[in-house]
């Protein structure tokens, strides 16, 4: 837990997937908390009175908690709650054995929030209801916070909640659009667990999952202020024909369910600090490349879009790179991440449903259009080792991909109708699955050029 841990590292030119997978543990393990965090604690509160409550929510909040119990002296009072995703709690700290945690963590279901996920956000609002000025709102905050920590707006049930969420996603919204609207159906979300702590001081750790690193987006910036409006929350119900309550839809046209803005002077006595970005992620991927001897570019930490577009698109840059074609010299490898979506095509009567999400689906788009091109392997995977709602990561392409899937009679067209990218990669083997990692840097993709 206190250092940088790295399995071994294969030969680009000896095992080329094996290299990709390490490239993507290497940007998961640059994301953990522990490795970070220290530098950016704040003072205990002066006051013996004062306390240090924690709050905290998304898949690494878990992590969050547990670095927190072991860099915190353990003569000042610590004490609080933090949800994460159902599994994504990280098995207590070697070093703390003996210790009885401090923080309390709970689990709650992503991405469609549920009843536990209500019930912690309701507890931190009672929480945060007991703070006072000589206290200490220490808040840990990672993408996925946005579902586990739930507590609808009135007028808004459990159902209607879980109905938005569900529509959303399945109509590919980005994260962006998803957050406006969220923060805006929330007595939680969009600042509002920042003013629940009243006069205490608030200080949030955050792992960015987001395009940007825009600390409102992240698990829809429950503890800092929010720019968007009802109007543009609105623009997002019509964009994508969500179905709401009428007493909802009312108050969002009146503008009632406003959100704390970034003029409130309410945030004055907050700070708060990145931890982990998808750009430190992928440069500590970059560095490892460069030290193997390939020439490394790193596209962006922002790239959106259909995610089987942006597969296409990446397969043209890896096989101009392997013709000696456009900017990338050969060998190399080409790095980015972000949050692509994804837009569930219609299934006819008697299809099975496909299995995969955003990462998976990237690779087919990239099997595609590589069309076997020699010399060119590539990988997605979701840093929080969960891609969607399935067991997997990720997947990866190699130059041999489509010929192993003939032999096994798999149709990638058939499977991307569907959607279903662990039917074309599990059967194939070519899966990347890790588990939960604990921690959430949104998605990594590696191309390699050899």
């Amino acid at each position: 837990m206190s250092a940088l841990h790295f399995p071994p590292v294969a030969h680009p030119q000896q095992d080329p997937a094996a290299f990709l997978r390490h490239l993507y543990a290497v940007a998961v393990q640059r994301a953990q908390p522990l490795h970070s965090m220290a530098a950016v604690l704040p003072q205990p509160p002066s006051s013996p009175r004062g306390r240090t409550v924690v709050l905290g929510a998304g898949k690494a909040a878990g992590a969050m908690a547990h670095a927190l119990e072991a860099l915190w002296p353990r003569d000042q009072p610590l004490s609080g709650l933090v949800v994460t995703r159902y599994g994504h709690t990280p098995p207590w700290p070697a070093e703390l054995a003996g210790q009885p945690p401090r923080i309390e963590v709970v689990e709650a279901s992503h991405p469609v929030p549920d009843e536990a996920g209500v019930n912690a956000a309701l507890r931190m609002l009672d929480l945060a209801a007991t703070l006072g000025p000589d206290d200490l709102a220490l808040c840990l905050i990672s993408g996925g916070g946005s579902a586990v920590l739930c507590a609808p707006c009135e007028g808004l049930s459990l159902q209607d909640k879980q109905r938005v969420n569900q529509q959303l996603l399945e109509r590919g919204a980005n994260i962006g659009e998803m957050n406006t609207l969220r923060k805006h159906l929330s007595r939680v979300k969009g600042g509002r667990l920042a003013m629940a702590c009243g006069a205490a001081r608030v200080v949030t750790l955050a792992i960015s999952d987001v395009p940007g690193d825009d600390p409102a987006v992240i698990a829809s910036g429950p503890t800092v202020p929010d720019a968007t409006t009802c109007a543009d929350a609105l623009a997002v119900v019509e964009r994508y024909r969500i179905d709401l309550p009428e007493a909802v839809l009312a108050q969002l046209q009146s503008g009632a369910l406003e959100s704390p803005k970034p003029t409130d002077p309410a945030f004055q006595r907050h700070a708060l600090h990145l931890i982990a970005t998808p750009q430190q992620s992928l440069e500590a991927a970059a560095e490892v490349a460069r030290a193997a001897g390939l020439n490394t570019y790193v596209l962006s930490d922002e790239m959106e879009g259909e995610s089987r577009e942006v597969g296409k698109v990446h397969a043209a840059l890896g096989r101009a790179a392997a013709r000696g074609l456009g900017p990338f010299q050969k060998p190399c490898v080409i790095l980015s991440g972000g949050e692509t979506t994804v837009t569930l095509r219609p299934r006819q009567p008697g299809e099975p449903k496909g299995r995969g999400g955003r990462a998976g689906e990237f690779c087919l788009g990239l099997a595609e259009a590589l069309q076997g091109q020699p010399g060119v392997w590539g990988l997605a995977a979701d840093t929080d080792g969960i891609d969607g709602v399935e067991d997997n990561a990720g997947a990866q392409v190699a130059p041999d991909t489509l010929a192993r899937a003939e032999a096994l009679g798999l149709k990638l067209g058939a499977c991307m109708a569907r959607n279903d990218a662990c039917g074309f990669f599990e059967p194939l083997g070519d899966l990347v699955v890790t588990g939960p990692t604990h921690t959430n840097v949104n998605d990594f993709r590696a191309i390699l050029v050899l």
